[in-house]
């Protein structure tokens, strides 16, 4: 498989693209003209300079206003492609992209069309140049691939062909089936991108809002499985027009467009069976059966101060790792390590972050399937030294630096905590609380990482993505988005911050970047366990009685019923089908991190949204109470 991106979709100057474009394993690039422009060098170093990076120029664009204009704007046309063509020679590429024309001035018709691209084919044939049609969703007179493909077919030039874009078909929701019918022959080039669903103008919606495959709404997956239905087996690329990752790191907005085409073309070759396209091998997606540990990072006097919250949720200590100073924290299926070793990836994250969650582990079929197909999609692998005794559990890179590991039942990883760990004997005062698994971790971000992290889970793992919603915070907006396997057994809500004025914002300022911010335990009777808990000495977020007072006006609850919620600081929701869900906060820990019990009733599947803002003003007027300044 043969991929590229365009300049347009990334940061920094043509240089700095180039450079960034090549680190994340593409094999070409799609010069457009205006980032060429802009950089002091000629045609031929430009040239060099892409090839001296181990790439080609796969494509030159966009040419604008070529067909359908009337004398003496058309015999400019003609002339203003001689010119592209001697800077294409120069630059060292055969193809450019000729899109639509806009221009108020432009005349319609098919055959007339095709007239001026038939003869523009002769003139690029001298130069053995080829020309690729794309039919802007936008366009005057053409705005769709079918009257595109109409145009190419009549030119009749073997130097002339079509170029497709998945935006422009799937805006205008063209069915992409319809693309089957096209000669893969004479496709010359394939573009795409994806984007949220938004209601609004086509070009600025193209302009502004652009994603790469998977990280939007549209269905390139159906466009893509029909382009390869052709016998295409030419260059993917991505034109992707979004402001954001025009201002983000262009290494890693790189990185995350290799890994979409990757991700898409294995999800396409799953289900076309005869493509043409060489696709990596590796695994399916990985099905999580759930959260096998959440590993802490730690000091010795922060690990008892963290200790001590657990007892108050109900957590026992149940083992000693053989070797390390590494404790291990049980209740039901719940697994909590405490890490205070002094060396080692634990230790560096403590020095880094402070006390902090450096590791997930996950419950999957094949730890060793899961690295493979991480790896396949570009995540770094993490390994470490392994003591006398120790597992050798297979692990990724995750969010923030973190670690991912893996354990799986098929494996001596199925003994991970006999091997590892010594049972303690010593009693606990705690009270079980009825907590059995952990619902769903919380991992908080810059919004500029979330469709990074997005790509991350779903590519990898087989989860789905629910849509965006607003967390209204008192100093900003907090974008939030889960991504979920259908079980329920593994959820990541990834939150997104705008600014260090938020609650969330003001996490990432003190961790030193992305991080756990908060784990929900699951219950199965809220109360039960709300009253276990008050035994253990626990300390619920105060929720203000205004609060409570609108929930009755809202959900018109049984004196009794709201009595209780309101007697142990629960927050409550309920969706149209009865789905009910209850939430019950600890204060912080350190400077945001914070524990949730949650519970769920009737198949409701969310997340409490609707208490977001609540719980944030209850835990900013506990941020002051303690003293930490208002962010």
């Amino acid at each position: 498989m043969k991929t590229a991106i365009a300049t347009v979709s990334i940061s920094g100057d043509l240089k700095e693209k180039l450079a960034a474009i090549a680190a994340a394993g593409f094999d070409g690039v799609e010069i457009f003209e205006n980032d060429f422009l802009a950089y002091d060098a000629s045609p031929r170093e430009v040239g060099q300079m892409v090839r001296d990076h181990g790439l080609e120029i796969s494509l030159f664009q966009p040419f604008r206003d070529f067909e359908g204009m009337p004398e003496p704007q058309r015999t400019r046309a003609f002339d203003r492609a001689e010119r592209k063509f001697d800077l294409m020679q120069d630059l060292g590429t055969d193809l450019v992209l000729i899109c639509s024309n806009v221009s108020p001035i432009s005349l319609g018709g098919i055959d007339r069309a095709a007239d001026d691209f038939r003869a523009l084919g002769e003139r690029a044939a001298a130069r053995d140049i080829r020309i690729g049609y794309e039919a802007l969703c936008w366009g005057r007179h053409v705005n769709d691939h079918r009257d595109a493909w109409e145009i190419v077919r009549r030119a009749d030039h073997p130097n002339v062909g079509l170029i497709l874009d998945s935006f422009h078909t799937l805006a205008r929701k063209i069915d992409p089936e319809t693309i089957r019918s096209i000669p893969g022959n004479k496709i010359f080039f394939v573009q795409l991108a994806d984007a949220p669903q938004i209601s609004m103008d086509l070009l600025y919606w193209s302009r502004h809002f652009r994603n790469m495959p998977g990280e939007g709404d549209l269905d390139v997956t159906a466009f893509m499985r029909a382009v390869a239905a052709t016998g295409y087996d030419g260059m993917l690329s991505l034109e992707i027009f979004n402001d954001q990752f025009r201002s983000g790191s262009a290494r890693s907005i790189s990185a995350d467009g290799h890994r979409s085409l990757v991700y898409l073309m294995d999800q396409v070759s799953r289900v076309e069976p005869d493509v043409r396209i060489a696709v990596p091998d590796m695994p399916e997606r990985i099905s999580v059966n759930g959260i096998e540990f959440v590993e802490f990072a730690t000091s010795d006097a922060e690990a008892d101060s963290l200790g001590s919250v657990l007892q108050t949720l109900g957590f026992a200590k149940t083992g000693q790792h053989i070797s390390k100073k590494v404790e291990l924290w049980r209740q039901g299926d719940i697994n909590i390590v405490l890490n205070t070793e002094h060396e080692g990836f634990a230790h560096s994250s403590y020095v880094t972050h402070g006390t902090n969650v450096c590791d997930i582990g996950l419950k999957v079929e094949d730890a060793q399937a899961t690295v493979a197909r991480a790896k396949a999609l570009g995540a770094s692998p993490f390994e470490q030294a392994v003591g006398p005794g120790e597992l050798q559990i297979p692990a990724i890179r995750g969010l923030g630096g973190g670690v991912m590991h893996f354990v799986d039942r098929k494996s001596e990883l199925a003994k991970l905590w006999e091997v590892e760990f010594t049972p303690v004997t010593e009693g606990s005062s705690a009270e079980d609380a009825g907590l059995t698994r952990i619902d769903h971790v919380a991992e908080t971000m810059g919004y500029g990482e979330m469709l990074t992290w997005l790509l991350f889970y779903t590519s990898i793992f087989e989860t789905e993505k629910t849509p965006m919603v607003d967390v209204v915070d008192p100093a900003g907006l907090v974008r939030s988005q889960a991504v979920e396997n259908s079980e329920g057994t593994f959820r990541i809500t990834l939150n997104g911050a705008e600014n260090y004025k938020t609650l969330a914002g003001h996490f990432l300022m003190e961790n030193f970047g992305s991080a756990v911010q908060h784990l929900a335990f699951e219950t199965n009777d809220i109360f039960a366990s709300a009253a276990a808990l008050l035994k253990n000495g626990f300390k619920p977020l105060t929720i203000s009685p205004n609060y409570y007072e609108d929930l009755d006006a809202r959900f018109g609850l049984e004196e009794d019923f709201l009595d209780a919620v309101k007697s142990h600081g629960i927050l409550y929701d309920r969706d149209d089908q009865g789905g009910e869900y209850f939430q019950l906060y600890s204060p912080f820990f350190g400077e945001g991190f914070f524990f949730e019990i949650i519970e769920r009733r009737g198949g409701y599947s969310g997340y409490g949204a609707a208490n977001a803002q609540f719980r944030i003003a209850a835990q900013k007027r506990h941020m002051r109470a303690k003293g930490t300044p208002k962010r």
